[in-house]
C-alpha cells in the first residue's frame, strides 16, 4: 500500500515555518555597539582574544609568529572611505555603520567563524566592503587590475552544525562586474535554516598561482552589522534534522531551498 506523505511533507515545511516566523518577530540583533570605542578607532588587542556582543563571542586572532597581522574579527567605528591601501583595512566604504550606528564588525580573511552556542535560526544581517577591498577593486593596484564587465568578488556564507560541518550555504556579490557594493546590503540568512554556526569564504576574478597554491589578489575582508538570529527553543538535534528535511523536500520539488 502506498502511504501519502503529502501531509507529512506539509506539516515539516509548516514547522519550520512557523519557526522562520517566530525568529523575525523575537531576533536578537547584534550591532557592535556592545564595546565601547574611542572616536575614530577599531579593537586592536594585538593578541589573540575574544569579545562579546549580542550574545555572541567573536574570535580575533593575531599572528605570534611574526607580531603582525589580524584575522578572524573586529569591530571598528572608523569613517575613512577615501585612504586607499592595506594600512587602512579596518573602515567600512560607508564610514558608518548600518542604519546610522557607530560601529560595525570587520572581518579579515578565509578562517572566520562564528560559533552561537545553541543552534538559532538566523533572519539576516547587513554586509558591505571594506574601504580598502572596495578601492582596491575599483581603482586597481600593485596586485589588483580595476574591475571590468568580468570582474567578480563573492563572499559564501555557510550555515554550520555542532560539528563545524557546512550543512548549507548562501553568495553574496561583494563585487559583480562594476558592480561594487559601497552601501550595507541586507543578505537574507533565513535560507540557511537552523545552524550553529557560520563559516566565510571567498572567490573572486584575480588571483595568482604559488607553490603553494592559488590565492586572491582581492583583499579578503567584509564588513558586517545588524546580525538578526534567533535561539531555537528545541532540542539542536531535531531542529537541524528538520531543517535539512525540509531542504532535501525542497530539491526533490525542483524548490532552491540555498544559494551557493
Amino acid at each position: 500500500m502506498r502511504i501519502n506523505k503529502r501531509p507529512l511533507i506539509n506539516s515539516a515545511i509548516a514547522g519550520v515555518t512557523f519557526a522562520v516566523l517566530a525568529a523575525s518577530a523575537n531576533a536578537v540583533t547584534v550591532t557592535f555597539d556592545d564595546n565601547v570605542l574611542a572616536p575614530d578607532t577599531f579593537f586592536d588587542p594585538q593578541a589573540n582574544a575574544t569579545f562579546t556582543d549580542g550574545g555572541i563571542t567573536f574570535d580575533h586572532s593575531w599572528n605570534t609568529t611574526f607580531d603582525c597581522c589580524w584575522g578572524n574579527f573586529t569591530y571598528s567605528n572608523r569613517t575613512d572611505t577615501t585612504t586607499a591601501g592595506f594600512t587602512n583595512d579596518r573602515s567600512a566604504i560607508t564610514g558608518v555603520g548600518a542604519s546610522g550606528s557607530s560601529n560595525y564588525g570587520v572581518s579579515f580573511g578565509g578562517g572566520a567563524t562564528i560559533d552561537f552556542g545553541p543552534a538559532v535560526q538566523l533572519v539576516g544581517a547587513e554586509f558591505t566592503n571594506t574601504t580598502y577591498a572596495y578601492l582596491s577593486m575599483l581603482n586597481g593596484d600593485a596586485l589588483v587590475d580595476a574591475f571590468d564587465e568580468n570582474d567578480f568578488f563573492d563572499l559564501t556564507i555557510n550555515g554550520l552544525d555542532g560539528a563545524g560541518n557546512v550543512i548549507s550555504s548562501t553568495v553574496f556579490a561583494l563585487a559583480d562586474g562594476t558592480d561594487i557594493v559601497d552601501q550595507w546590503t541586507f543578505v537574507d540568512l533565513s535560507v540557511l535554516g537552523v545552524v550553529k554556526g557560520l563559516s566565510f569564504s571567498y572567490s573572486g576574478s584575480d588571483s595568482s598561482t604559488f607553490p603553494s597554491g592559488t590565492f586572491l589578489d582581492i583583499p579578503t575582508y567584509f564588513a558586517i552589522d545588524n546580525i538578526e538570529y534567533q535561539v531555537v527553543p528545541v532540542p539542536a538535534a531535531g531542529w537541524l534534522f528538520l531543517s535539512a528535511l525540509v531542504a532535501l523536500i525542497a530539491r526533490r520539488n525542483g524548490v532552491a531551498a540555498v544559494v551557493s
